[in-house]
């Protein structure tokens, strides 16, 4: 009797159930700790600013005869807008993003000399403001990210070369200036001063030498102490001594009025909706000094879980930035960290009094609707950004296991079957 082996079994009827099987797979990879970090961050953020501006704004808004929730409905709008558009963001591929980077940063810059057009409005001294269509928006909101992304993309073309001065300043120093003088042009310095961290940060994790990096550094201060030198005005609030009350009715009415927010609400606060000093005593209360209302009505415990979810948000990105193998993705995530991050110390340290009077809002939760648009966007990039860690970790995990990796026990050279007799 002969024994026919059974024919072997065709590879391309199971390939394609392979492949739809892998793609599926890959829909449902479990996000990485990074992307929940900053995501989760971000929405209780939002959320927390918006119950926070609805209490800010309520009372100047009865006083004024119009509806209560208006600064809150404004204030959703654009959070309705913004966190679908993170999460669409968050999809996009890394190569797509790259290409945006000098569309976005012609676009931003163009936009930003809407100001100084008809469009253009005043507010306070400053001239950083369009109005269109009935909305008012801060274009300066938008080049932060776009330069974060162009600096990231023109460095990682340039990840080579940077040990010399001029590969590194030319032309991302020129073209940076060029940047900020457009928002400098409209006298907006709390601006002007975040793209400059901005712009820092990113120099800072592309890995330049240090000695390259302090010359930023040394120009950055140079001009920031310049602006301030060179206007009466600025020179006067800095300098302004608002430990006592010899200036309560001058430069330090705000501070003051902040810190006694802060003070009147010790720990537990004086209960949500209960301020004394958003009934038009806190000038800018639903605005850059919205944390000093969170002190009053939350106390303690509301501003450090406002600290923690800044911290928490810190991390997420500062662990992307240190598993990416991407140099892209490790500069533009550093200038666009260094910039929420670094603006929320910037609004806070005002409103405790360590910083002078400069105009930045609170990230996610002051009252400004471009404000909270752009930064969406941001933690959109980041997010997109966070899918790539899992690949990277991944990839990187095969490499070390590849130089030892051993032959797996039992399995040797294929023996073909073929016919058997007996």
């Amino acid at each position: 009797m002969t024994q026919v082996a059974r024919p072997p079994r065709s590879e391309s009827g199971s390939s394609g159930g392979l492949a739809a099987r892998v793609s599926l797979g890959r829909r449902f990879t479990p996000l990485s700790t990074e992307f929940l970090m900053i995501a989760s961050a971000a929405l209780l953020l939002t959320i927390f600013g918006l119950v926070m501006v609805l209490s800010a704004t309520s009372a100047t808004a009865v006083s004024r005869g119009e509806n209560p929730m208006d600064g809150a409905l404004r204030q959703g709008v654009f959070a309705v807008l913004g966190v679908p558009l993170m999460f669409l963001i968050s999809r996009m591929p890394v190569r797509f993003l790259k290409r945006m980077a000098w569309p976005a940063l012609f676009g931003a810059i163009a936009l930003q000399l809407l100001v100084f057009t008809p469009l253009g409005i005043e507010d306070g001294g400053n001239r950083n403001w369009i109005k269109i269509a009935g909305f008012t928006l801060q274009p300066s909101e938008f080049l932060k990210l776009a330069l974060a992304l162009w600096i990231g993309y023109v460095l990682m073309r340039k990840q080579t070369m940077l040990g010399t001065w001029h590969q590194v300043f030319i032309p991302v120093v020129p073209v940076g200036a060029l940047a900020i003088g457009t928002v400098l042009a409209g006298k907006d310095l709390g601006t002007a001063m975040v793209l400059v961290l901005v712009l820092l940060g990113c120099l800072f994790f592309s890995g330049v030498k240090l000695r390259l990096f302090i010359l930023p550094v040394l120009l950055g201060i140079a001009s920031v102490i310049a602006l301030a030198v060179t206007s009466p005005d600025r020179m006067r609030r800095i300098t302004a001594t608002c430990s006592d009350m010899s200036a309560y009715t001058g430069d330090c009415y705000q501070s003051i009025h902040g810190i006694w927010g802060m003070a009147s609400g010790g720990v537990f606060g004086v209960g949500l909706g209960n301020s004394q000093e958003k009934y038009g005593w806190l000038p800018a209360a639903g605005n850059d000094f919205i944390f000093a209302i969170v002190g009053e009505e939350l106390g303690l415990i509301g501003c450090v879980v406002v600290l923690a979810l800044f911290t928490l948000f810190t991390v997420g990105a500062f662990h992307i930035i240190r598993k990416t193998s991407d140099p892209f993705i490790r500069i533009a995530a550093g200038g666009v960290t260094v910039w929420i991050t670094g603006q929320a110390v910037l609004n806070i340290g005002v409103v405790i009094g360590v910083f002078p009077v400069m105009g930045v809002p609170l990230p996610f939760m002051s009252q400004g609707g471009t404000a909270l648009l752009a930064v969406l966007i941001a933690c959109g990039v980041l997010l997109a950004f966070a899918r790539t860690v899992p690949a990277a970790e991944a990839r990187a995990a095969e490499r070390t296991a590849s130089p030892g990796r051993a032959p797996s026990p039992g399995r040797g050279p294929s023996v073909r079957r073929g016919r058997v007799s007996r």
